[in-house]
């Protein structure tokens, strides 16, 4: 499945077995609309509370299946409320989202399928329950324009490209690196006025652009889609913001720990760059429950490290740096 591979003999055929559903997902959305509704709103709702999508529900079922007489002996999902025990004498477990931005389906938007493993411990609590740094692996998938896996087991990130006329992955490259700094952020502008000071200031640092302390323009992206957010960072830089905010419900942000902001920061880490919750770094928090949401800052670890100084700023500075400008103010 995997010409070229580099991955570990230990994490092998778990990493086969998920390159196939993979392959098989990509087909499966790029055919959506000719063989059935993959966008269509099912009658339930996962257990973060969010509408579940025909896609969401077939891909989970897709990866548990295909983990069966694995080495995989937990297998936590964003679309189950419990964790599922696959294989007693499993020495694995994975957290998985099976089909992250599935909301974008219909409009074509790329997407993916993001994991972590961690080593399987006694209970289920015990496995994932714990700091995202003590993840052995994590990746993901996005189905976009090509359909890349991208890799890490602790020794860089790997990128495979599915070859649409073998249905093999292929190794094009390893030792992914991301810039230390970039010009370029992606934020949800339009949650401005909830956000909490020191955000609002930096944002508006770099709105301010050449005529701001910066001294240089910066360009704003947001597709909306964590996985195609990643990508694109791990490509060419950049820095991705989903704070928490004021909001009833968002104070620890959206974006679940275990099976997004952990593998997300684990390949983000290993590609040399940086990921936080907006002050402390991601992998050194743990999760206090299965689907704990938190905030997340990842990318060029000079932007990202220049956040969090921001949160270290007296109230009083950050109240007079968000009087002086705004967003939406000249």
């Amino acid at each position: 499945m995997m010409p070229g591979s580099l991955i570990p003999e230990q994490f092998q055929d778990v990493t086969e077995r998920i390159a196939t559903v993979v392959a098989a997902l990509s087909r499966k959305i790029a055919r959506g609309g000719l063989d059935e509704s993959l966008q269509a709103d099912t009658e339930s709702a996962n257990a973060g509370g969010d509408a579940q999508k025909a896609l969401d529900v077939i891909a989970d079922e897709a990866f548990r299946q295909a983990l069966v007489g694995s080495a995989i002996r937990y297998y936590a999902s964003e679309e189950q409320d419990d964790v599922v025990e696959i294989n007693a004498a499993g020495t694995l477990s994975l957290a998985i989202d099976p089909l992250d931005g599935s909301s974008n389906i219909a409009v074509n938007v790329s997407i993916g399928s993001i994991f972590g493993i961690f080593p399987a411990e006694a209970s289920s609590d015990t496995t994932f329950l714990r700091p995202g740094k003590e993840l052995v692996g994590a990746g993901y998938a996005i189905y976009g324009p090509q359909c890349c896996l991208m890799l890490s087991f602790g020794n860089g990130v790997q990128r495979y490209l599915l070859n649409p006329d073998t249905n093999r992955f292929c190794l094009l490259a390893s030792g992914e690196k991301i810039t230390s700094k970039s010009n370029e952020f992606a934020i949800n502008a339009s949650n401005y006025r909830h956000w909490s000071r020191p955000v609002r200031a930096w944002v508006d640092d770099c709105v301010a652009g050449i005529d701001g302390p910066r001294d240089s323009n910066f360009n704003m992206r947001w597709i909306a889609s964590l996985v195609a957010e990643a990508h694109r960072i791990l490509t060419r830089g950049g820095v991705f913001l989903y704070p928490g905010d004021a909001r009833k419900g968002y104070e620890r942000g959206r974006l679940r720990y275990l099976y997004e902001c952990a593998p997300i920061a684990y390949l983000i880490e290993q590609a040399g760059g940086a990921a936080t919750d907006g002050i402390d770094p991601i992998l050194s928090a743990a999760p206090k429950s299965l689907h704990a949401r938190t905030p997340l800052v990842f990318g060029s670890s000079d932007n990202v490290a220049q956040l969090s100084a921001y949160h270290d700023l007296p109230e009083s500075e950050t109240a007079a740096l968000f009087g002086s400008r705004g967003l939406f103010r000249s």
